[in-house]
């Protein structure tokens, strides 16, 4: 996988902006990441992770904002074969903001992004258990394509299964809908 390419402009929704990530969004991304809920999926971050793996890294993250705050990010993971033009996504979002469909608003625009980028498929990779963000990304258009067997370690070395999911430009030729807002 290679990176995608750093967000030149943000791109702009009903609620959600996604943007490049700043020096300043280390600290609250570091906090989402601390949260119970998220590090159950999101395993290991410490402050200079994040700043590693997000902060440095332009061309892959999308730092998920509303009203202003840094709510999560997004992984944009591009394959580096033409003839394969494939985009891997890996999302979060903070507890507190949950329930607001931000999740699904931000996938929605980085795919729409991607589609006008000439990608023709995303696919997904969440763990087997996280039943609730499964569901999102299937009200989102998401399709299941299998399982991927022992797929992630978790804490303490045991391996769990993934589910393998996929979004095509020709389901969504201009990307998928966005939530609705009222």
């Amino acid at each position: 996988m290679t990176a995608s390419t750093a967000l030149a402009e943000p791109i702009v929704g009903p609620l959600v902006t996604l943007r490049a990530p700043r020096e300043d969004d280390a600290a609250p991304l570091f906090a989402i990441l601390s949260e119970p809920e998220v590090a159950e999926w999101w395993v290991g971050y410490t402050p200079e992770r994040v700043r590693e793996e997000f902060i440095a890294a332009p061309d892959v993250t999308r730092i998920i904002e509303v009203e202003g705050e840094c709510t999560g990010a997004l992984y944009v993971l591009r394959g580096e074969d033409p003839e394969y033009p494939t985009t891997v996504m890996h999302i979060f979002i903070g507890t507190r903001f949950r329930g607001r469909r931000i999740g699904e608003e931000a996938l929605a625009l980085a795919i729409r992004a991607e589609f006008a980028d000439g990608i023709t498929r995303i696919t997904l990779d969440p763990n087997i258990h996280n039943e609730g963000v499964i569901r999102s990304y299937e009200r989102l258009g998401f399709q299941r394509i299998g399982v991927l067997r022992d797929y992630q370690v978790r804490p303490g070395g045991h391996l769990e299964d993934a589910v393998f999911l996929d979004l095509t430009r020709s389901d969504f030729p201009d990307g998928p809908p966005l939530p609705p807002r009222d």
